[in-house]
Formats: C-alpha cells, structure tokens, sequence
C-alpha cells in the first residue's frame, strides 16, 4: 500500500536531502546522474520537497552559485540544489573523511537544522565523509537515514573496484592482510583501523539500498547485516529514441559498435582496442569510442592506449565526450554497445541506456554486467579482460544473419523512474513510521539497535 505521506506530515509535503560526491553537471558520471534524475522525479510529485547536496571543488562550476566564498551555497537555477565546497587536497584517502572538521561539524550541521529534512538519503560520501552519517543522527536523531551503494568503495581501498593493485586480478574479498598486500605502504593495522572506523559509521543507516544481487552479497559477507540492505535497480526515465539506420534498415550488416565512457583501466578501453586490433583493418565494421579524461590518465596506461589508437584508426574513431542531450543520436547510428569493465561494475547506467534505445549489448562476463545482460538473449558476453575473445565476439555479432534482431527482441522493459519512486516512497515512510521497510522484517527501532 502506497504510504499516505500527508497524513503523516500534516499539510506539507516530506523533506528529503540527497546528499552526492558530485554533480553531474559539473563532473559526470553514472550514480551521480541517477541521483540527479531521482531528485528531479521527486521534484516532480506534490507529497515530496527534495533537496539536493553535492560535493564540489570547483571554483566555478558553471551553474552559478550565489556566493563562491562560502562552504555551502544553493544553486540560483534551483534554489533546493547546493554544493558544499572542501577542497580536494584535504581529503584523507585512507579513512575517507575530511581533514577539516568544521566543513561537517559547523556547516553541514547548519545545513541540516536550516533544511530539517525529514529523509537524508546519501548517494555517496566521498569528498563528504563517512562523518556526514554520525554528524546527520547527531542533528536529526529521528530522522531515517538511507545509503545507496553504487561502489565498493567502503570495502575497498582501490578506488572501490576489488580489483588488485598487481595485475588488475579480480578480488574476492577484503581483509586488512589482502588490503596491505595491494598497499604495502599501508600496515595491515592500518587497515583493521579504517574497516572499523567505516563500520561504525554505516552502523547508523537505517538501510542500505544495491542496484545489483552481487552489491548485496558481497556487503553482506563484509558484515553488514543481510537485512538492512535491500535490493533495488536505478529507477529511468522514459526516452524518445530516435529512428536511425539499425531500426529501418533491415539487408544491412550490424556491424556498428560504441563505447560510451570514461577512458580508465578499469572502463577496459585498452581492452577494447586490443580487440579490435586483433580484428584488423580487414574488418568489415567500425568502432566509436565516445569518452574523455585520458589525459589525466596514468602515463603507463596511456603509453598502451595510444599505439593502440594509432593501430586501429582505420576501424576506430574517438569521438569524445558527448552531452546526454546526444545520446539518443548517438544510439541511433550504432548497432551494438560495448561494456569492456575489467572490475565488477555494479549496475552501469549505459546498460540500461542500451535497452532503452533498444540496443543490445556486448559485455563482460562478470559483476552487474553479467547480472543485467542476459547471454544470448539481449546481448553477449566475452571472457573478462581477454581481447581475443571480444575479438570473436564482435566478429559474432556483426557476421552473424539474424542475430541482431533476435537479440534486440529479448530486450525487456527498463525499470522506470515511477515505480522506483513509489517503492522509494513506501520505504520513506516505512522508516518515518517505525514499521518494517519492503518486506526486511525489521522494525526501524531493532535496525539501529533499540
């Protein structure tokens, strides 16, 4: 039964914060996206007022802050969006949390009792801290708090990918002894210090929320308690796809492939390249890689990307970066969309994209990739981080009479915007009433440990 917010509430709607490492204006990228959309969805409905922090070191931003000097300030285009500004070289890496206390302690916690949300939902923490969490119970102790975990990032020291440091071999999980072989600079008593520093700051969320099975299990074995976190998918909005050749065009040859990313060794690029290396001039297809911020991309990996580039040039074309205002063109004109990830991905935002535009998808055999795509029924998978065989894969897809059009029937229905907010909003008031929150069986006073 859909939770009947204005009872509960009096005559205004509810208040909810969604607080985000970033803004997707300013620094794109996938969870940040998302969080934006959600925001905007809620912004949408007479029951909800949201509001939306994001992180930010940027000194202009592009989307007009109204005082550029202080720590937190709204946004003049949406007086409910603000950044809250710490400066990148303060942040400390292995706890996570910022060096200056009084960023958290002095103006979030204004923030906090000038808003007085009655939801804060944390998008992500970084460049924010894991203290956000202990300083929100401390300013609003009824107030339920939930964390969606798009990462690994409290896990994992390793930019929150489980990947190892030597060799990129996929990682299992974590200890502080596994932690220190990846960073021996690091002790492992080090590592036992910020697993439990981190611990007993999520300790305090009410519920955890993981677009993807294989997020929940693995914070499940990390200790947190099964359930507290609940499984459900990014919510999308609905698109207007654009008719490109692919869809009209039935005697052609599917042979157009993209990637749309960020060019990083774990986004397997390189992986991608070497692919279509292997593939050959010969090769009756061609590749768009739609990306950016190679440049800022460690020397080793560029000195492999870019003899790569150089090699492919005839079946490669960077593209660049793209605004999200193009990507119903920019899916219009390919075929095929190429998931490389060599980490375990958690729920990629592309894919759904993908399905969207009703293209089918090439992927990685592991993670949230494998979990969203279905081999051989809307799309294909080729063995993680091996080049040969995405290789054959691609020659697969574009050689193959029929196998596009089968693959692109098997598409089924993205989850929407309107049904994840519904669920969103029984889970809100779920917690705001004390009761139990989808089905998890634990009353909001037994999860914080009442």
């Amino acid at each position: 039964m859909a939770f009947a917010r204005a009872n509960l509430m009096g005559d205004r709607p509810t208040k909810v914060l969604f607080v985000c490492h970033n803004h997707p204006d300013v620094r794109p990228g996938g969870a940040e996206q998302y969080a934006l959309e959600l925001y905007e969805a809620l912004r949408g409905r007479a029951d909800f007022e949201p509001y939306f922090l994001a992180w930010t070191d940027v000194p202009d931003t592009g989307l007009s802050p109204r005082h550029t000097h202080t720590v937190i300030d709204s946004v003049t285009s949406d007086p409910n969006q603000y950044f809250i500004r710490a400066a990148h070289e303060n942040w400390h890496w292995l706890y996570a949390r910022p060096r200056e206390k009084e960023v958290l302690t002095r103006s979030y916690t204004d923030f906090l009792r000038a808003i007085q949300p009655d939801v804060v939902h944390f998008q992500h923490t970084m460049f924010i801290g894991y203290d956000a969490i202990r300083v929100t119970r401390n300013v609003l102790p009824d107030a339920p708090m939930i964390y969606t975990l798009h990462d690994f990032v409290p896990i994992c020291h390793h930019h929150g990918q489980m990947v190892r440091t030597t060799g990129y071999k996929l990682c299992n999980r974590a200890s502080p002894r596994r932690c220190h072989e990846c960073f021996p600079h690091i002790s492992a008593p080090e590592f036992f210090m910020r697993e439990r520093f981190i611990k007993s700051q999520l300790a305090l969320v009410d519920r955890f929320i993981t677009p993807s099975h294989i997020l929940r299990q693995r914070y499940s074995e990390w200790g947190i308690p099964p359930e507290r976190i609940l499984f459900e998918d990014y919510g999308r909005l609905p698109v207007e796809p654009v008719a490109g050749d692919s869809d009209v065009d039935d005697d052609r040859p599917r042979n157009r492939f993209a990637f749309f990313g960020q060019f990083t060794p774990f986004k397997g690029t390189d992986v991608l390249l070497e692919a279509m290396a292997y593939l050959g001039d010969d090769f009756d297809g061609h590749l768009w890689i739609h990306g950016a911020n190679l440049d800022v991309q460690s020397q080793e990996f560029q000195d492999r990307f870019n003899p790569l580039l150089e090699e492919t040039r005839e079946t490669v074309t960077v593209a660049g970066s793209y605004n999200r205002s193009q990507l119903a063109k920019l899916m219009a004109r390919i075929d095929w969309v190429v998931v490389p990830s060599i980490w375990w991905e958690n729920s990629p935002l592309v894919i759904q994209e993908a399905f969207l535009h009703g293209r089918p998808v090439i992927c990685s055999d592991i993670g949230g990739m494998a979990e969203k795509v279905t081999h051989d029924v809307d799309g294909l998978h080729f063995r993680r981080g091996d080049a040969q065989h995405l290789a054959d894969v691609i020659r697969r897809a574009a050689e193959t009479p029929g196998l596009w059009e089968r693959l692109q029937a098997g598409i089924g229905p993205v989850h929407g915007m309107d049904e994840h907010v519904t669920w969103l909003s029984d889970l809100y008031g779920d917690l705001m009433t004390g009761g139990t929150s989808s089905g998890s069986g634990e009353t909001l006073a037994a999860a914080r440990g009442g």
